[in-house]
């Protein structure tokens, strides 16, 4: 559920910026976002209460900090390369978290099989025949969107470190509260604010803030308690699928020959790093 929200919300983040900047977006879905979990929280205060007396609470508030400033670089990145590409090819070079989680977390301790590098290269083989477009340099919105993909990895790691022991809805609600301030400065700092911007962008900013980043990442949160980061990542990744499909229907974006063979390596490369976990878990 989480992936299918994220992947069709590449759309309302490309027809929103086109009244606001991308900053503006991020601080008005998120702001929102926020207030849509705090009713969640709210929600579930009995559940809260019985945890506290059975001595199991433990506050997600002060985890959500760290996880929101990794949030913010995430989806800055993220946005930013909207300006420059496709929601699909977006989509696509986000998921490349799949690669990057088990890598990375080989810095925490965990093995490294070879499924992973061998994941890797052809991953980074379909972002070049994706991205590159029958020349040698890439598209400025690519870099950004890979870039993007390195914060969403370190992002899921995190949440795979607090999500099992701390409260989910309010580490949830903390890191949208902490992202939206940060581009909330960010907004009034760089950008130019208009009441009847906003407005105009009101059904891409909903459509982000309720789905997206209310649920969608409650949802991460609450489903990363018991799976495991790489298998939950090549879930997630089908934010790509659903992306790619939601810009054809929505928007008509076109993706040639070479753009759909890299993302066929792309998608490849996402399940060979995931193969192997399958095979050991047997």
């Amino acid at each position: 559920m989480a992936s299918f929200f994220w992947g069709t919300t590449f759309v309302a983040q490309l027809t929103g910026m086109e009244c606001i900047g991308p900053f503006t977006y991020n601080m008005s879905r998120f702001v929102i976002g926020f207030f849509v979990v705090l009713a969640i929280w709210a929600a579930f205060r009995r559940q809260r209460q019985r945890a506290r007396a059975e001595g199991s609470y433990i506050s997600g508030w002060r985890f959500g900090i760290g996880a929101g400033c990794i949030m913010f670089l995430a989806s800055a990145f993220q946005q930013f390369a909207l300006l420059f590409t496709t929601a699909g090819k977006t989509a696509f070079i986000t998921c490349l978290y799949i690669v990057f989680v088990p890598l990375f977390a080989r810095l925490i301790g965990k093995r490294i099989r070879l499924e992973n590098w061998l994941g890797a290269f052809v991953a980074a083989a379909g972002l070049y025949c994706l991205s590159v477009q029958g020349e040698l340099d890439l598209n400025y919105g690519d870099v950004l969107a890979f870039i993007c993909s390195i914060f969403w990895a370190f992002h899921i790691l995190f949440i795979d470190r607090y999500a099992e022991r701390a409260d989910n809805i309010e580490l949830s609600a903390a890191q949208l509260a902490v992202c939206a301030l940060l581009n909330g400065i960010a907004c009034f700092w760089l950008e130019p604010f208009e009441w009847q911007y906003l407005l105009d962008a009101a059904i891409p900013i909903l459509y982000a803030a309720v789905l997206s980043s209310g649920v969608a990442f409650t949802l991460q949160i609450m489903g990363q308690r018991t799976a495991e980061p790489a298998p939950a990542a090549v879930i997630m990744s089908l934010e790509s699928v659903f992306g790619a499909l939601a810009g054809w229907l929505v928007l008509g974006e076109r993706l040639y020959s070479i753009e759909l063979a890299g993302c066929a390596l792309m998608l490849a490369g996402m399940l060979i790093t995931q193969a192997g976990i399958i095979l050991h878990r047997r």
